[in-house]
């Protein structure tokens, strides 16, 4: 069988690092059970600058009402392990309830000290107190690093343009010779690739703490919402009864659209070159056959799809492009 290769991602060598900073500063402040400040730690390394916020969060507040509990059940009962399992089958639909569940770990390593202690004095409290702060702040601090994306969200945006580009080139081939040995594959490959785009670019969004939205994540999810006209067009394309002159139009402006696919918006260049499609397409021959009204029909409904495609791409601000140069 062969073994996969050994690879130590960023977030292993952080929660390393981590562990080693905390340990070494809740030793050096000489606090008891300073070893699990290097467990907290790691709980609180997470795969963004927010959610690592956020669970530090979750866990100090959870960590805290612990105490609470261990103050009441253990002070107010006793120190044995039938009160710690009450405090607990209690103490857990309480976190859930406050949507603090994941600090349900963290805050147990807090309660077992106590209980190991036998005693919550001052001092305990205060220790279990730095315990946190260095566990969690840690965590935060070497949290902070996150090496940029940026040119992985580019190479996809960059992809996706390329299949758009083939998608509409194909659509007009179609609509020129009625026929096309394309296997569309370049439909899945992009509804994998903007998958994999958008997952990324919200990943970025996370790492900004003050940041609430993302130009790459906006791009994502604009071209998304065009594939879908896209695959709505297909069947309308695909399924016409007879070619009809009209068909050379929109292929005409396909090619052209395909062309110029680019990240920056200059839909509405293309929107005014829809209107004279449409003006043209109305001084056209009227259909002779039932056949050629349904290829009419179906077409004008791909000029309206269009429309939607191009107001999708005009609402969206766009960003310059560094590898293309004009949609």
């Amino acid at each position: 069988m062969k073994l996969k290769r050994l690879s130590i991602g960023y977030r292993t060598l952080k929660t390393a690092v981590g562990v080693i900073l905390a340990i070494s500063l809740a030793q050096l402040l000489q606090l008891e059970f300073f070893v699990s400040a290097g467990i907290l730690t790691i709980l609180c390394i997470q795969p963004t600058k927010k959610r690592s916020i956020r669970a530090a969060l979750s866990r100090f507040i959870a960590s805290l009402i612990a105490i609470g509990y261990a103050f009441v059940f253990l002070e107010g009962i006793a120190y044995h392990p039938a009160v710690v399992g009450l405090m607990i089958l209690l103490f857990i639909p309480v976190l859930v309830s406050l949507r603090l569940a994941d600090g349900f770990v963290s805050s147990s390593v807090i309660v077992f000290h106590i209980y190991s202690a036998g005693n919550l004095t001052g001092s305990l409290f205060l220790n279990e107190i730095l315990l946190m702060v260095v566990g969690f702040g840690t965590a935060l601090l070497v949290n902070m690093y996150m090496p940029s994306i940026e040119k992985k969200l580019d190479d996809y945006r960059y992809q996706i343009e390329v299949l758009y580009a083939k998608i509409l080139h194909e659509m007009a081939v179609y609509l020129k010779d009625g026929k096309s040995d394309w296997d569309g594959k370049e439909l899945m490959e992009t509804e994998e690739l903007l998958g994999k785009a958008k997952a990324l670019a919200y990943q970025d969004v996370e790492n900004h703490v003050t940041r609430l939205e993302n130009k790459y994540y906006r791009y994502f999810d604009m071209r998304q919402d065009q594939f879908e006209i896209i695959e709505r067009i297909l069947p309308k394309i695909s399924t016409l009864p007879v070619l009809v002159k009209h068909a050379q139009l929109i292929a005409d402006f396909l090619n052209d659209l395909a062309d110029h696919v680019h990240a920056g918006n200059t839909a509405y260049h293309y929107l005014d070159k829809l209107e004279v499609v449409k003006k043209e397409f109305s001084l056209l021959p009227l259909p002779k056959s039932h056949k050629e009204f349904q290829s009419m029909a179906a077409l004008y409904q791909v000029i309206e799809e269009l429309d939607s495609y191009l107001e999708i791409k005009q609402s969206y601000r766009g960003f310059t492009n560094k590898k293309t140069a004009e949609e």
